[in-house]
């Protein structure tokens, strides 16, 4: 009895150690399972603030490429002696630019798949813009191939030339082109016309802008950018009349300015003394268009023309 009792004293010391081992490796267990759901936790909080990197990263890349869209207008209303080459591509032009959207959406795209490396969002910037500016480029030697039929836009009113009877017809045209339209939009339209008509080149032509600002896509937008172009012509600033033209056909290519546009650059180019882009307008207006207006006045033009 008394070795038995010894025996179990023993064996009481040793599941007391053993117990206190396994507290131990507990506590241990215990101490890495904090030290784990703390790593979790701040895990979430770098992915949350990564997010917030990559948002204003996107914020960033958007701004740029407004920038660059600005600057690339610029180059394109100064590049007066690349505008006599450029073709009748308007099509290509604007497959172009879907071409470019799409490539800016992939960007964005690779962009979100590399969010381990947000440390370097400036760079990763630099190199955008590089490549926005090589499109940009890109864009420009598109536009040089395709200027002939560009050149081929002209205006409806050629009455707005050098020629007095010429200026009358949109007078008699602009009630009509009013009717229908809601009291603001109609009120504002008819203001900036009226102001052209007064012969206030400056403040047409800022009244005209404002009302697309506000009105971009309804019925009179493609009318307002057609007269801002006007506001160029009669100004003899015909590079960029033929520009202001191109907008009326390009964003509202189911308007109806669109064979007074494409003869009104016809004219343009006369006066910058391009005839062959001239004539090639003229025989587009009678060609597509040969039951406008513009038809007749294209037919009678051209047979003028040496």
């Amino acid at each position: 009895m008394l070795l038995f009792g010894c025996a179990t004293a023993e064996d009481v010391r040793i599941l007391d150690r053993e117990n206190q081992r396994l507290y131990a490796q507990l506590q241990q267990i215990q101490k890495e399972r904090d030290s784990i759901k703390k790593e979790v936790a701040d895990l979430k909080n770098e992915r949350a603030t990564l997010k917030s990197d990559l948002a204003i990263l996107r914020a960033e890349l958007t701004t740029e490429t407004k920038r660059l869209q600005a600057d690339l207008l610029l180059r394109l209303e100064n590049l007066q002696s690349e505008i006599r080459t450029l073709s009748t591509g308007v099509e290509d032009y604007k497959e172009f630019i879907k071409k470019s959207y799409k490539e800016m959406d992939r960007m964005k795209g690779e962009i979100e798949g590399r969010v381990r490396i947000l440390e370097e969002r400036g760079k990763a910037i630099e190199e955008k813009n590089k490549a926005l500016e090589e499109k940009s480029k890109a864009l420009e030697e598109k536009i040089k191939e395709t200027g002939d039929r560009l050149k081929g836009l002209n205006g409806k009113v050629a009455g707005l030339t050098s020629k007095p009877k010429e200026v009358e017809k949109p007078t008699r045209e602009a009630p009509s082109e009013i009717k229908g339209i809601s009291t603001g939009a109609g009120d504002l339209y008819k203001d900036a016309y009226g102001t052209f008509q007064k012969g206030d080149l400056e403040g047409a032509r800022r009244k005209f802008e404002a009302f697309l600002k506000q009105y971009p896509n309804m019925e009179l937008s493609d009318n307002a950018q057609f007269w801002i172009g006007e506001t160029y012509y009669l100004k003899k600033d015909f590079e960029k009349a033929i520009l202001e033209y191109e907008k009326a056909i390009s964003k509202y290519p189911e308007g109806d300015k669109i064979p007074a546009a494409l003869f009104k650059q016809a004219l343009a180019f006369l006066e910058l003394g391009d005839k062959t882009n001239a004539k090639s307008l003229l025989k587009r207006v009678m060609e597509r268009y040969p039951q406008s207006d513009q038809a007749e006045m294209a037919k009678k033009k051209l047979e003028g023309i040496k």
